[in-house]
Parts: C-alpha cells; structure tokens; sequence
C-alpha cells in the first residue's frame, strides 16, 4: 500500500520520479521501483519522505489516513 501513497504524495507536490529521487540521494531507477511495489522502501528512506512531505510515517505506510504526525 505505501508505494500507492509514496506516489500520490509526489504527484500531489507537482515533482518527477528524479525530484524525490534526489531527495533520498538515491538513482531514479531504485525510486521507481519503490512506488512500483517491485522493491521494499528501506526505514530510512521512509524517514526521509515523512519529514520532506511532513506527514506522518504511519500515513506513508497506509496505516492511517490522517498525514498528521503525533503530537500534532
């Protein structure tokens, strides 16, 4: 479910595969396959795109649908 949701978040923010790619320091290819499902998202990767897009890890996951982070 996360790589639906990692994808809806870059199509929201108006930004290429390249663009986030970049973010997580990473090539374009490996990003494709994270939002294609083909390949697991590492937990540091899906640190890095919670704090970029400010939403909760859990809402990236799919575990809930609010992108506030705790405590908010």
């Amino acid at each position: 479910m996360y790589y639906k949701r990692i994808k809806d978040m870059r199509v929201d923010h108006d930004l290429r595969q390249r663009d986030v790619a970049e973010v997580l320091e990473c090539h374009e290819g490996v990003y494709r396959r994270y939002e294609n499902g083909a390949r697991d998202i590492p937990l540091w990767a899906l640190v890095k795109l919670s704090k970029f897009y400010d939403v909760s890890v859990d809402y990236l996951l799919g575990i809930t649908d609010s992108k506030r982070k705790y405590g908010e």
